[in-house]
């Protein structure tokens, strides 16, 4: 069995005394000291700070976070020492800020490069036409200019070259160096090789389109990035706190538990907290999805990000800023994102054997031909150079995490919080979903259906003796008795001498007289069952009841029935799993026989497993994986922790502000909405068809462009720019998963 991903470490981010390198506290393997990497843009350049670093720390100790620009080591190695190890790769870093806006001077600048690079190409091409004749700029066959290219157009192309390459030319050189050839060395041999031939227009133009992807590839990054960073968005800047009696506006952070806030109607709520006084209606899609506002009233829980509706409302802050539901849920989808998918390994895989391959393959199209068959060098040179653009790696390498990000994101604002990359894709995988019963397919709270009266009592006296001994108890069961009165209008007797009986039920003095209420197992154990009441009983408990009778020392006066109803959605949940390709679905739950199946049948599921402890469910669990299907095990993530952590995939249901769930499962549904998870396995499908599609593509498009190399159709400006094409068409397509609906499976507000 795979073994379960903690959950978030609490950060404390300090500058320290060698130069305020933010370290957190808590991580597996220790405290850990955290850079912003500039020049980090995708796998390829996580595997030159590996090969980089590895003097100062094991590669399995460091961790990377392409879309943040983020790196971690443990806090043991020093700041100096992993600043001078970066630089050399050409690439720069600085201690992390939480605060920090450091990544934008770094965008700025390539920013900068990029545009000078084609400012100066349109430059040179256009004194160049000035001087020699549009006609005559570019060869016959499109393929280059004119064999003499005067010096000032020269001059003109270098400033495009230069430009283009600035940011590139230190990680070629670096590659260079470690003999490990990556894109960037590809692009520079690529433009040396163009220029030694004569060909400047064409040097500089591949150039300015590999600046121009490599700021595309920076942007798309960025929008993912921001998709994520707008969850903490939703949080107001200020709360309106209540200060001895005067209304103060001040940033969350500052609010501290326990103090009073206001939201008026139309307002973001800035905190966690429970309404201590009004009542509204407060939209929570932003947490939890749901569609519908949901009704607040005096003792509810609201969370920071969701929207009030038409009443103001005073409220208690229940949580600091940095600990509210919301920030908990950014900072996971954050942190998911250095848990890599299997389809990112993969392709991390894969490019570290394909770039080798292609420079080797462009190295044997330069030579062999001139060499063995007198072909022309400068023809075969001009193709192996083509070769080695078109060999560029990079459509495939930031296409699947741009996917990834994209479905964790889509995924969180649909109130489904996956907590990694790898996670994203095992739903797709699923063959069977094993249900909790008590809070995941029903409501979770008892109500009284029917009462039997028996004896001389009546229906209301029956109630009005149960609930005056029942009234100290808070037990679910004697909380629906005392509801069910208070709704008939009924009010409990006085009590005395109440007393509990463990697992039994409870004692109590009414009227002078001793009257008691508990369990089936009690009513034996006290001698008064008869056969026609044990009947009575029996029928009760299969309709899925729980019956509680109601006696005295000489008889039995009557008993009530309670059922935990199923969820009004629970069966068109159910039915959409099963749309959704799930091929089998069972309850596990520590519910007795009767009322499971009774239960089971009206929702539609296929197998029970009752009357099951913790330890039994993970045994139910490890059963139904026997033969190798992947479970996703579905609970609330309390007494369900076990079998949550030990199945395929681990389902926390009614997540939102409820720390043991969304620490415990694998993906937390922050809504109760069951009909979530049938969404959520469509959603994967889809996130590992982009993937599928993007790479399909990438080397398709690399594909033909090798056969017009041999063909000597292709040209250098050709071959970047369909790379830059190709590369722009898969970021897109996964930035589709964005819009976050799973075509063919139903949403959640729908199901």
């Amino acid at each position: 069995m795979r073994g379960k991903a903690r959950g978030p470490a609490e950060h404390d981010h300090h500058h320290d005394h060698e130069d305020s390198a933010a370290e957190e506290a808590g991580s597996a393997g220790g405290p850990r000291r955290a850079f912003k990497v500039h020049g980090m843009d995708c796998a390829e350049e996580v595997a030159t700070l590996k090969r980089a670093l590895r003097e100062l720390v094991e590669e399995d100790a460091l961790g990377f976070d392409v879309l943040q620009g983020r790196m971690t080591v443990p806090a043991a190695v020093g700041t100096d020492a992993v600043l001078r190890a970066v630089a050399v790769t050409g690439m720069r870093a600085e201690p992390w800020l939480d605060d920090a806006t450091s990544g934008t001077s770094g965008r700025s600048r390539r920013d900068l490069f990029t545009l000078m690079s084609g400012v100066a190409l349109f430059a040179g091409f256009g004194l160049h036409a000035a001087l020699s004749g549009v006609e005559n700029a570019i060869g016959s066959e499109g393929a280059g200019l004119v064999e003499v290219t005067p010096w000032a157009v020269r001059g003109v192309y270098s400033v495009a070259i230069g430009a283009g390459l600035w940011l590139v030319l230190p990680k070629a050189l670096y590659s260079a160096r470690s003999a490990r050839p990556d894109m960037n060395l590809l692009m520079t041999v690529a433009v040396a090789g163009a220029i030694g031939l004569g060909e400047w227009f064409e040097a500089g133009t591949v150039s300015f389109l590999f600046a121009l992807s490599l700021t595309l590839e920076a942007w798309s990054v960025g929008r993912a990035r921001r998709a994520v960073e707008a969850l903490m968005s939703l949080a107001p800047e200020q709360a309106r706190v209540m200060r001895d009696g005067v209304a103060a506006e001040l940033p969350p952070g500052e609010v501290r538990p326990g103090e009073h806030f206001l939201v008026l109607p139309g307002e973001r709520f800035p905190l966690d907290g429970l309404v201590a006084a009004g009542a509204s209606e407060v939209d929570q899609a932003p947490i939890t999805g749901e569609s519908v506002p949901v009704p607040k009233a005096e003792g509810d829980e609201v969370f920071a990000g969701t929207i009030n509706g038409s009443g103001a409302l005073d409220l208690v802050s229940t949580r600091p800023a940095e600990d509210t539901t919301l920030a908990r849920i950014a900072r996971l989808v954050a942190d998911s994102q250095a848990d890599r998918s299997e389809s990112e390994q993969w392709v991390d895989r894969f490019a570290r054997v394909y770039t080798p391959i292609v420079f080797a393959s462009a190295l044997a199209v330069t030579v062999v031909p001139p060499l063995l068959f007198g072909g022309s060098w400068d023809d075969w040179i001009y193709r192996g150079l083509v070769l080695l653009v078109i060999g560029c790696p990079c459509a495939l390498v930031i296409s699947t995490p741009v996917s990834i990000v994209a479905a964790l994101a889509a995924a969180a604002s649909n109130g489904v919080l996956v907590k990694g990359g790898r996670l994203m894709e095992l739903p797709a995988q699923i063959d069977v979903v094993a249900l909790d019963k008590t809070g995941t397919l029903t409501e979770g709270r008892p109500r009284v259906v029917e009462i039997v009266v028996m004896a001389e009592h009546d229906e209301a006296g029956l109630l009005a003796r149960a609930a005056a001994i029942e009234q100290r108890s808070e037990h679910p069961v004697a909380r629906a008795v005392l509801e069910y009165a208070r709704v008939r209008g009924i009010e409990a007797m006085p009590a005395e001498a109440v007393q509990a009986i463990a697992g039994k039920g409870a004692e109590g003095t009414v009227e002078g007289r001793r009257f008691w209420v508990g369990s089936h197992r009690w009513l034996e154990e006290r001698g008064q069952e008869t056969p026609e009441l044990h009947a009575r009983l029996v029928e009760l408990s299969s309709a899925g009841r729980t019956v509680v009778v109601v006696g005295n020392e000489t008889h039995v006066c009557g008993l009530i029935a309670l059922a935990d109803s199923l969820r009004d959605d629970a069966r068109a949940s159910i039915e959409a799993l099963r749309r959704a390709g799930v091929n089998r679905i069972v309850m596990l739950t520590g519910d007795n026989e009767p009322t499971a199946r009774a239960i089971a049948a009206e929702a539609g599921i296929d197998d029970v497993w009752a009357e099951l402890l913790p330890e039994d469910k993970v045994t139910a669990v490890d059963a139904l994986e026997l033969d190798g299907a992947r479970v996703a095990m579905v609970g609330d993530g309390v007494n369900d922790a076990p079998a949550l952590a030990r199945a395929s995939l681990g389902v926390a249901m009614g997540a939102a502000g409820t720390d043991v769930a969304i620490e415990t499962a694998d993906i937390a549904l922050m809504g109760d909405d069951l009909a979530k998870l049938a969404w959520l396995i469509g959603h994967s499908r889809r996130t590992l068809s982009i993937i599928r599609q993007n790479t399909a593509f990438a080397l398709a498009v690399k594909v033909l462009f090798v056969v017009l190399t041999f063909a000597g159709v292709a040209s250098l400006w050709g071959a970047i720019a369909a790379d830059i094409g190709a590369s722009l068409l898969v970021v897109f397509n996964a930035l589709r998963l964005l819009r976050g609906s799973a075509e063919g499976t139903p949403r959640a507000d729908s199901a």
